[in-house]
């Protein structure tokens, strides 16, 4: 065996040792509590058949881009359908990217520059932090959600000042003080970035998110909206204003160097924005009041959370784990977070509750957590 080759079976082994190596899984237990499909839309009919129906109308319909967009990739029907978005959100320009990876790693990789100051709170995504670490910007976090520690920050920050904070964060659910972290912003004339990955189609009038819930919009330098949560696709946008748009255009390379999305991916994202449009979030709204309603009836221990996504802490990878399968075994894809995913320590179940989901299989799922507690 080389070097290489037992540097990875080393590195895999210490992952395997602490139980905390990933594979892959092609099987899932029949009742979802673990996906990202918030309203149903990934498993929705009615978007499949809309989605069918706009790709007749489209002439140009091509199985591929051929190409980026800055080659052979763009249409007048993405340009069009930015701008849709763009206008769903109540923003001045939007650019599509190919995935919410993509556009967090594009947007912070390109804008903070030598000399500038990047200030996330310290529970921020993956996506974000590979973006800041391949910029040359100085890097401050802070204390999560902690408006103290981030002033603190700020008063140290030099150059343009970028702070970045997720409106509902991916693995607590709990919520972002946006209102009061935009008017730090303000006072210090720091450029806010809101990644709304799990606050769209959840929050605001017609899903448009937490930011515009709350009136911030002309408050928010740049927004990031993803389609692959409670949309049901695939895919993300950058919103801002018109020169930020051309400003990535002209400097994010991953969107500058990378194939652009088939018409198709487009075509199904355009559709469910008119499918969220029409819908109603209330049946979500009552399904996680009755998950916080029945947890408190049982005395179970969770993080504090009014999003869909909720999350009952355990003490070890291997603790948590055990859970998983417990939860498994009676048919609840309820899957394991753990370290270092999430801190040592805050290993946890990370449920995700659905429109979908009836009232009776989440009564049972909170029975059966209130078993494995006491069964330890």
């Amino acid at each position: 065996m080389d070097k290489v080759e037992q540097f990875i079976v080393d590195k895999l082994e210490v992952r395997s040792n602490d139980l905390s190596l990933r594979r892959l899984n092609t099987l899932f237990p029949p009742v979802d509590f673990c996906s990202n499909d918030y309203l149903g839309f990934a498993r929705s009919e009615e978007l499949k058949n809309l989605i069918e129906e706009e790709i007749r109308q489209i002439d140009t319909y091509r199985n591929g881009s051929g190409g980026s967009r800055l080659l052979s990739g763009n249409t007048v029907y993405i340009e069009n359908t930015e701008q849709y978005i763009a206008d769903y959100h109540k923003a001045e320009s939007g650019l599509i990217f190919n995935s919410g990876y993509d556009a967090n790693v594009g947007l912070l990789s390109s804008l903070p520059q030598r000399g500038d100051t990047i200030i996330t709170d310290e529970l921020i995504h993956a996506s974000i932090i590979d973006g800041c670490r391949l910029s040359y910007a100085n890097r401050y976090k802070f204390n999560h959600n902690n408006l103290t520690d981030l002033e603190s920050k700020l008063n140290i920050a030099t150059g343009n000042i970028f702070v970045v904070v997720e409106s509902v964060y991916s693995m607590d659910g709990d919520i972002a003080a946006l209102t009061e972290i935009a008017s730090l912003c303000e006072k210090y004339n720091a450029a806010l970035i809101v990644d709304e990955a799990h606050a769209t189609g959840i929050f605001g009038k017609n899903g448009d998110g937490l930011v515009n819930q709350l009136g911030l919009q002309n408050k928010v330098f740049a927004r990031i909206i993803t389609f692959g949560k409670a949309l049901g696709t695939h895919g993300a946008i950058v919103l801002g204003s018109h020169n930020l748009r051309n400003y990535l255009i002209n400097f994010a390379r991953s969107f500058i160097y990378t194939t652009a999305a088939p018409l198709h991916n487009i075509a199904s994202v355009k559709c469910a924005y008119k499918l969220l449009a029409k819908s109603n979030s209330s049946l979500l709204v009552n399904k996680i009041e009755l998950y916080r309603k029945l947890t408190k009836q049982y005395e179970i221990q969770v993080l504090d959370s009014k999003s869909p996504i909720q999350g009952v802490l355990f003490s070890s990878n291997a603790e948590t784990k055990n859970a998983a399968l417990l939860l498994q075994a009676k048919g609840f894809d309820v899957r394991a977070i753990l370290s270092p995913t999430v801190a040592l320590g805050k290993e946890r179940l990370r449920i995700c509750l659905h429109s979908y989901n009836t009232d009776e299989e989440i009564t049972s799922l909170i029975k059966s957590l209130k078993e494995i507690q006491i069964n330890g």
